[in-house]
């Protein structure tokens, strides 16, 4: 069973179902129907295991692509990146381009993985 790591007890890990943007893995890529250990802080000694979630959705996103003039065309909408534990869409991007890379806001595709917790520690 593979790990889906967040680094933050984000409120959204307290409702049956809550989505998260992961970029696409080389290996093998996330799955629909994949059973995934959800943990906090997982590469520290402090590491916590939520629980047990299931991918019910996957959905191919790029997260914003370039328009005429050097302006972003965010693919991911305002809610989205509220629901995803951000304080607007704009924060979410600078942490995307801090963690994965300029890439990933222009050129890589990411998942919107929705899951639903299959059992809770």
């Amino acid at each position: 069973m593979r790990i889906l790591g967040f680094s933050e007890k984000l409120e959204k890990l307290n409702k049956k179902e809550f989505t998260s943007f992961r970029p696409r893995r080389k290996d093998r890529d996330w799955g629909v129907c994949e059973d995934v250990q959800v943990v906090y802080k997982p590469r520290s000694k402090n590491r916590e295991v939520l629980g047990v979630a299931k991918i019910i959705e996957r959905e191919p996103r790029f997260m914003a692509s370039y328009m005429l003039g050097g302006q972003f065309a965010f693919n991911v909408s305002h809610l989205e990146a509220v629901e995803d534990g951000f304080e607007n869409i704009v924060e979410m991007m600078k942490w995307f381009k801090k963690t994965y890379g300029e890439d990933c806001l222009t050129q890589k595709v990411m998942n919107k993985l929705t899951l639903r917790w299959v059992g809770r520690e």
